[in-house]
């Protein structure tokens, strides 16, 4: 036993060395793109050139605000940048004109600011400078982020490396890459007041804690559900920012963390006799997989309609009623998907990967509607991985078909 554990821990020392200096080359990156980022937003703007006045149009597909407002920002647009006022909500409703005139100044590196009078005071003119300068950095900021989560994916394979095949160490960090080039180049936008580059670093960490979970999952390991539970929080930290996919999060709340401990205890119970690593899986028969289907049709219809009446808004879908109506029952049935593939997991039956075909298809196309594209990423991880684990369990049914007839 202690020789086995001895080679878990060592993997090739070739590969070893090539995994630390990975890591090492990506925490410098990282380190050096926060540092550049931070030393510019933290900058001197100088002394500014005036330029002239710019006629700025108000951007109303941004604003979403109601009388329990304290402040209401009012974004100004025009080719050259943009401008945000602060309302009281009071100031905000009684506003009648859609343009502005604004007052253009460059620095002498040749950022152009924006403010509604001439000859800003100089706590004005840096409060605007760091607030242009966050919007401009944010590809930078989001390499940063990416970079980190790349190199905690490469310090999991790097010490854990004999657990994990070559094919799974490739497909693993290869999606991680992904999510680092899709990151820089599609940058999110700031929703409800929190900054696009946070909202960013909750998506890597979700596709990071979501793609390992699922090659815990394929290799029949019951350590997934620790990192399930990661999941399941950074998933509600996500939902709670956004304020969308509501289904999806009260699922997660009540049922996808208890499940994860309970399964753990199930599946800590069911150990492979000859790989306590493996946990013994099995199937449906197809009855079971009929009302399955019927009761996933039914909790859609049902959950849709109850939230879609709910009177519940968020910028984040451009205040589109009938794109957040189509989002509420995609989300609605993705959720009853989640809680059939929960159930799946827990009694460890193989049609867990047919509900994560689905999932991930449904979740696909609410990405795509939403434009979180950095999150196809992670859906692609989920199509190759669920092909891969679904193989890897069926042959193991057929190859242990006596073992283990119970459930629980």
């Amino acid at each position: 036993m202690k020789e086995k554990l001895k080679n878990f821990m060592e993997p090739n020392k070739t590969v070893r060395k090539i995994e630390t200096v990975a890591l090492v080359l990506l925490l410098i990156g990282s380190a050096f793109a926060y540092f550049r980022g931070t030393s510019s937003l933290n900058g001197d703007p100088g002394e500014l050139t005036y330029l002239g006045s710019v006629e700025m149009e108000r951007d109303l597909d941004a604003e979403d605000y109601d009388e329990d407002s304290t402040s209401c920002d009012v974004i100004y647009v025009s080719d050259g940048g943009q401008l945000i006022k602060t309302y009281t909500y009071e100031e905000y409703v009684s506003l009648e004109d859609t343009a502005i005139t604004a007052y253009a100044y460059e620095t002498k590196e040749g950022t152009k600011l924006f403010f509604d009078h001439e000859d800003p005071a100089a706590d004005i003119v840096k409060g605007v400078y760091r607030q242009t300068m966050a919007t401009k950095l944010m590809p930078l900021f989001n390499l940063a982020n990416a970079l980190i989560i790349l190199a905690v994916s490469v310090a999991v394979m790097l010490y854990f490396g004999s657990f994990f095949t070559t094919y799974e160490k490739c497909w693993f960090l290869s999606i991680m890459v992904l999510a680092t080039i899709f990151a820089v180049l599609f940058p999110e936008e700031s929703a409800n007041g929190v900054n696009g580059i946070w909202i960013m670093l909750l998506y890597l960490l979700d596709t990071f804690l979501n793609i390992l979970c699922e090659l815990l999952i394929s290799k029949q390991s019951r350590y997934n559900f620790l990192v399930s539970v990661l999941v399941e929080i950074t998933e509600i930290v996500i939902s709670i920012v956004l304020m969308y996919r509501f289904a999806t999060m009260t699922v997660t709340l009540l049922f996808w963390l208890p499940i994860d401990i309970l399964s753990y205890i199930n599946w800590t119970r069911h150990k492979d006799d000859m790989e306590d690593e493996l946990t013994v899986v099995r199937r449906l028969k197809g009855y079971q997989e009929v009302l399955v289907i019927l009761a996933i049709g039914v909790w859609t219809l049902v959950v849709g309609y109850f939230i879609s009446g709910l009177d519940i808004s968020t910028d984040f879908l451009g205040n589109n009623e009938r794109l957040e109506t189509v989002m509420i029952y995609l989300d609605a049935c993705a959720s009853a998907v989640g809680i059939a593939n929960g159930l799946f997991i827990f009694f460890r039956l193989r049609e867990q990967w047919i509900a994560w075909y689905i999932c991930a298809a449904l979740e696909a196309v609410m990405n795509i509607l939403a434009g979180q594209y950095v999150l196809l990423v992670l859906k692609l991880g989920y199509f190759t991985n669920t092909t891969y684990g679904y193989i890897k369990w069926s042959r193991y049914i057929r190859t242990h078909k006596e073992d283990d007839k119970s459930l629980l």
